[in-house]
This record gives structure tokens, sequence and C-alpha cells, in this order.
């Protein structure tokens, strides 16, 4: 009977090192890697004539600027998600033709589309650099819209999670500091050529 408690005492232990290791890590309240500012527009979607008909595509436009003390390289990494489960990286089905298109309706010179910002950001809110986010619009009836943008930190951390052929061993999971940015969705929306959605929540999270 004296072992007993010494029993339940190692079984909480596994209990809680097990909660401990599932549970994902969390940014740090300060960061101490790299960091880019950023400012995010509105996401919103463009109507754009194609081979196929009109087409729907979201867009979103950013403004990254380097207040950090160094010269930093940028290589934007942006998912969109729906409630639906469907994940895209931002670019892929793409046309050209339709990328040029959304640019030309921003008119302004210094939107980049994300292969020409990618690179070096000099120090300084002068050498603040815009770029633009295109996905196709594959499905519109969502409740909300998410957006992970990544490449904006150095920061990242490692965790393990229970293997699932395995129980007995671990797998490394790899994240990175990453902004989330969830929008709302109207009803009926994507009738209207750029029509905007509401930014409900923007978060650093490790993805």
């Amino acid at each position: 009977m004296k072992t007993l408690p010494k029993l339940l005492l190692a079984a909480l232990a596994l209990v809680l090192a097990g909660a401990l290791a599932s549970a994902a890590p969390e940014p740090d309240p300060v960061p101490t890697r790299w960091q880019l500012d950023v400012e995010v527009g509105d996401l919103r979607i463009a109507l754009v004539e194609t081979e196929r008909g009109t087409q729907r595509y979201f867009f979103l436009t950013y403004t990254i600027t380097n207040h950090w003390g160094n010269d930093l390289l940028f290589f934007p990494d942006l998912q969109l998600k729906t409630d639906e489960a469907t994940v895209q990286r931002s670019g892929r089905d793409v046309p050209s033709a339709v990328q040029d298109e959304i640019i030309r309706r921003l008119d302004s010179p210094y939107v980049e589309d994300q292969i020409a910002i990618v690179g070096q950001v000099l120090q300084g809110p002068e050498n603040a650099r815009t770029g633009v986010a295109i996905w196709p619009a594959l499905d519109l009836d969502v409740d909300e819209v998410m957006i992970f943008f990544a490449g904006l930190s150095g920061e990242n951390k490692s965790y393990y999670v229970a293997d699932p052929e395995n129980p007995d061993a671990r797998q490394r999971i790899n994240l990175r500091k990453t902004l989330m940015l969830r929008f709302d969705t109207p009803g009926e929306f994507g009738q209207r050529n750029h029509e905007k959605l509401e930014l409900a929540e923007k978060l650093w999270i490790m993805r």
C-alpha cells in the first residue's frame, strides 16, 4: 500500500509530460529574432475576365518596414484557408495576366508582385515595400477566411508529438512565427467587384 502514492505520482508525471509535449509553443512575448513590421490591407474579391470567363480571386495588399537595425531578406509565404479546410499558397494557379490586371487596378507604382518583392529590405520607413498576394476564390460558401503570413520573422521553434505509427516514439515538428489574419465573410459575398472582407482577428502564432 505504501507504493500506491508513488505509482500515482509516476502516472501523473507521465500524463503531465505528455500534455506538455503535445502543447504547441507560442511566440516569445518580445521578439528576440529579426522581425519586419507589417501593415495589411483589406482582403478583397476581384472579378477578372479570363479565357474561361469571369473568374473570382482573393487579393491582399501589405506593406513591410524594416526597423530591426540591419538589412533583412524577405521571402513571403502566404497561405489562405477557408473554414472548409481548403488551403492555397498565394500565386498558385493565378495566371500572369490576372496578376497584372489586379496590380493595374490598384493604380500604384509601388505595388510589387510576389516574385519582385522577394529580396533585401533596407532599413527605415523610406525603404518600406508594398506587395500583393493573390489566390483563386475556389469556394465562396464559407463563414470565414484565414491567411497565414510567414516570412516576417526569424523566430522558429520545435516541439514533439506522438508518432501515430509508433506510440513509444515522438515526431519533431518545426514551426515558424506566423501572422494569422481571420476575415469574416458577409452573406452572399463575392458578387461585387473588389468587395471587402472585414478583418476580425490578427494574431501571431507558431505554425
